[in-house]
This record gives structure tokens, C-alpha cells and sequence, in this order.
């Protein structure tokens, strides 16, 4: 590695995670002044599990995770399994796009189209409607991790399974799933992750009584940063970066 490209890898990664570094430090500011440091301190962490509307926000934000992560994990290793495993059928380019599509698009446009639908079909929003947003939004992320998994299995296997008398369901359920077990997982704290951190779509399809964290900080935030913001915002980063690291590690694993 040349010295410029070093450079220009350390400037990258500084512009990247410096913000975020000073972030966590100042989370621990003993000053009540964001920008003055006041020594050492967590007060503004116990002042955060203080806080019963922040607290309120986390727990929306846990549930929608946890809900969109499960529908978008199903959804996203069954359309996988259509798009690797039955070869060409008709209308494939048409489910392909459909799957891969809300991954491209703008989050501002899948939020306002979900929210249209919502409005039409009249299904009150909150915290299911976010939910499901998160889920449509969440599906071809999965899908790419499970699908890119298939395509590294060994075939052999549900063939001999298959010769020894096991229907396609038998097949499904007691080789090609547990040999897909570690993308699944990588697959769905990939959603979560995701689905924890969005604030754009979140924002339109929310009603009232679910608002989520992102969204109740960002409120918080339009009226003057404070210590406890960072604090909350310290702990997201936290959550957020154990489940991508899980995520990585268990995409990395393969199957006896």
C-alpha cells in the first residue's frame, strides 16, 4: 500500500468515525455544555434511564425491530430460496425487482408510498404499520445474505437426501435450512439493525404513541443538543455496531 493511498485511507476513515468518536467522549462530559469538556462523568447516562419519554421511544424502537426483523427474515430466505433454487419462471425479472427494489430506492419515496397505501386501505398507523414498513424496506437485505449463502452450498446434499426418499418440505426443513442457519441469522440482526436505526420512513408511517428513538431524538435535537442525547445516541452506536458485528461474523461461518 502506497503512502497516498494510506493517507487518503486514514482521512477517509477519520471523516467517517471521528464525528462518532467525539460523540461517545462527550458522553461522559461532567458539563452540561456540549462543547466545553467538565471532567469526567455518567450522570447523563443515569439521567437517561431517567428520562420515561425517551425511554418509552427505546422500547417502541425494540419492538419494531424485533416484529419487522422476524417478517422480513421469513419474507427475504423465502424469496431467496424462489430466486436460487427454481430457476427461470415467469414473471422472475418482475419478483427480482420487487424484492431488490425499497434496497435502491430513496427512503423518502418508499415512506410517502407506504403511507398513501396505509391511508387507502385505512389501516390506522403506529407501531405495526412501522413494522411493516421496516419489513418491506428489510427484505431484500436479507435476501441478498441468504441468497449469496445458497449459491456457496453444496447441492449434493439435498440431492442425496432427495434420492433416499425425502419430499422437497423434508429437504428444506432438515438440510438446506440448518446449512442455512448462520446466514438467516446474519440476515435478520442485519434487519434489526436497520430497522432500529431508520428515522426517514419511520417518520411517515408513525402515528400516535409510536414513536420510535431516532425519531424522538431527532426531536430532541431541533431544540438544542445536550449531554443526554449523546448519552442515548452512545448507546445506539453500541447496539447498532453488535449486531452488524454479529451479522459479519456469522455470514462468515459455514456449515459442517
Amino acid at each position: 500500500m502506497s503512502g497516498v493511498t494510506r493517507a487518503a485511507l486514514v482521512l477517509g476513515l477519520g471523516f467517517l468515525y471521528a464525528p462518532i468518536l467525539v460523540l461517545v467522549a462527550y458522553s461522559f462530559n461532567a458539563s452540561s455544555l456540549v462543547t466545553v469538556w467538565g471532567g469526567f462523568s455518567t450522570k447523563w447516562y443515569a439521567a437517561l434511564f431517567a428520562d420515561a419519554p425517551l425511554i418509552a421511544a427505546a422500547w417502541v424502537s425494540l419492538r419494531v425491530a424485533l416484529l419487522a426483523s422476524v417478517i422480513a427474515t421469513a419474507l427475504g430466505t423465502l424469496a431467496a430460496l424462489a430466486l436460487e433454487r427454481h430457476g427461470r419462471f415467469r414473471g422472475r425479472s418482475l419478483f427480482t425487482g420487487l424484492v431488490y427494489g425499497p434496497m435502491v430506492m430513496p427512503e423518502v419515496m418508499i415512506g410517502l408510498s407506504l403511507l398513501l397505501l396505509f391511508i387507502g386501505i385505512g389501516l390506522d398507523r403506529g407501531l405495526l404499520t412501522i413494522a411493516i414498513a421496516h419489513a418491506t424496506f428489510c427484505t431484500g437485505f436479507v435476501a441478498v445474505v441468504v441468497s449469496a449463502r445458497l449459491r456457496g452450498l453444496d447441492r449434493s446434499l439435498e440431492e442425496a437426501a432427495a434420492d433416499l426418499g425425502a419430499g422437497p418440505l423434508r429437504v428444506l426443513a432438515t438440510i438446506t435450512l440448518p446449512l442455512l442457519a448462520p446466514a438467516i441469522a446474519a440476515g435478520a440482526l442485519l434487519a434489526f439493525t436497520l430497522s432500529l436505526d431508520d428515522l426517514v420512513i419511520a417518520s411517515f408511517v408513525s402515528g400516535p404513541g409510536a414513536t420510535t428513538l431516532p425519531m424522538r431524538l431527532y426531536s430532541q435535537v431541533r431544540l438544542g443538543v445536550n449531554p443526554e442525547i449523546n448519552a442515548a445516541s452512545t448507546l445506539l452506536v453500541a447496539l447498532v455496531s453488535v449486531a452488524v458485528l454479529g451479522a459479519s461474523w456469522l455470514t462468515a461461518q459455514r456449515g459442517e
